[in-house]
């Protein structure tokens, strides 16, 4: 075996496009400054368990082309070395066996805390930086960059939303669209305001432990009915897969017999979310008298895996150079990013959070101008609708109540509502930022535009 040092790369967690692109740049880079190049099979699944059998070497003639495709071309696996102090300390030892001296791994919060644990075991041994990769764009970047992968899975999921509204307004049916977003729903939201869905629901809207299945239920049933007062009996509903964590086990049934993930974290897939809320929505909607047809679709696995759009081709290849680059030039225990043209490490420590000891997650922020915006284009029950006797009495015929039942039925659904939006053009003049929607002035009142048209 050569005793030249090198470089390794690997991939951890689930798949998004553009990973292909950073381990194509990554290696183009090493390779031109005279490091040998390799690569890690199956993320940390082989070297944690002493296996350094399932590596292969990695050239520019290899990799000058996959940045077009998506998937690994390394394969992919959520092993995760943490949880265990000897896979830890085999995954050090493997590296070590390799000639391995820098490595670059490429994953989402999980890969980047065995990133940092690895990079503490190995004690100045071996160089880590860390990649970022989630299409649930949730790792908190600076200046809300987006993870790698995002921009893909979002067009990629608008082009499908975009044809099953279609499909929607044909046969005058509901769909309940289940994208993913384990614990944020970026992605939901983005393919929702994309697409201009009838509504979407994050999990941020129900937070964990809230006890909030009635509360889920009764947007969607909300929004079918205000849907229905308008004469229109289709729509299309972007449900984040993380809603499902807000929910106790009666409520979801499967949930504790569902598989978990070598993180802990529950294998939403296997719950089905979309079926138990269409079955959910079906038997509340029958207590009126209202029959619909509700379709549950899961967009997932179709986005992962997608060829990358240029936006992520050219943004992986810039990682993926600097990722190598910063290694060869001495650096060691970073996160990799750009903001805005120009690179950024970020430091392991910073991207911890000290309650939870894990890296730092972004959350979609509801007091947002960009949630804002997204809520004023839904057909979703509001606060104004119950302000509007006119409004509300024909939501509640739809229904078959007086409008004190209909109240007393839905009325809650709008406690939380964010406040309305409002800009107060001299401010903007003066401040030294934009003021948040939570910020900006309410004195003064906003004429209420009903959305009735396709959204």
């Amino acid at each position: 075996m050569s005793q030249r040092k090198r470089l390794a790369i690997l991939a951890g967690g689930g798949p998004a496009p553009g990973i292909n692109a950073v381990i194509g740049a990554a290696t183009i880079r090493a390779n031109l400054e005279g490091m040998e190049v390799v690569g890690l099979r199956d993320g940390f699944k082989w070297i944690m368990q002493g296996d350094i059998d399932h590596v292969m070497p990695l050239t520019t003639e290899q990799v000058s082309r996959i940045h077009f495709r998506g998937g690994s071309f390394l394969g992919i696996s959520r092993a995760n070395p943490t949880r265990d102090p000897e896979h830890l300390e085999q995954t050090v030892i493997s590296l070590l066996r390799l000639n391995v001296s820098m490595l670059v791994t490429i994953g989402g919060d999980d890969t980047a805390f065995s990133a940092m644990k690895l990079e503490e075991k190995a004690a100045g041994r071996i160089k880590v930086v860390h990649v970022p990769k989630t299409i649930d764009n949730d790792l908190e970047l600076p200046s809300h960059t987006d993870t790698f992968g995002y921009q893909t899975a979002r067009h990629v999921g608008v082009q499908t939303v975009k044809n099953i509204m279609v499909d929607a307004n044909t046969t005058s049916r509901w769909y309940f669209i289940i994208a993913m977003g384990r614990k944020t729903g970026h992605l939901a939201l983005g393919i929702g305001k994309g697409a201009g869905a009838t509504l979407t629901l994050v999990p941020e809207e129900f937070p964990e432990g809230t006890g909030s299945f009635r509360d889920i239920v009764d947007t969607l049933v909300g929004a079918i009915i205000k849907r229905l007062s308008y004469g229109r009996e289709d729509g299309v509903a972007i449900i984040a897969e993380g809603v499902v964590l807000g929910l106790s086990a009666e409520e979801l049934g499967q949930v504790e017999e569902a598989e978990r993930d070598e993180h802990g974290h529950l294998r939403i897939a296997e719950v089905s979310i979309g079926e138990v809320l269409k079955a959910a929505v079906q038997r509340r909607l029958a207590e009126f008298d209202i029959k619909t047809t509700i379709v549950a679709k899961n967009v997932g696995y179709e986005l992962r895996c997608a060829d990358p759009i240029p936006y992520d081709m050219e943004l992986c290849r810039d990682l993926g150079y600097c990722a190598a680059k910063y290694l060869l030039d001495g650096g060691n225990s970073v996160i990799i990013s750009m903001e805005g043209s120009v690179f950024r490490p970020i430091p392991f420590a910073t991207m911890i959070d000290p309650e939870t000891g894990r890296t730092r997650i972004r959350s979609v922020e509801l007091d947002s101008h960009r949630y804002a915006i997204a809520r004023r284009y839904m057909i979703r029950l509001r606060r104004d609708d119950f302000e509007d006797p006119h409004e509300l009495a024909r939501f509640a015929a739809t229904c078959r109540m007086t409008l004190d039942e209909f109240r007393d039925q839905f009325s809650r659904l709008v406690a939380n509502e964010p406040p309305p939006l409002h800009f107060n053009v001299g401010d903007y003049g003066r401040a030294s930022r934009p003021p948040t929607a939570m910020e900006a002035p309410t004195e003064q009142p906003v004429q209420k535009v009903q959305a009735k048209e396709e959204t």
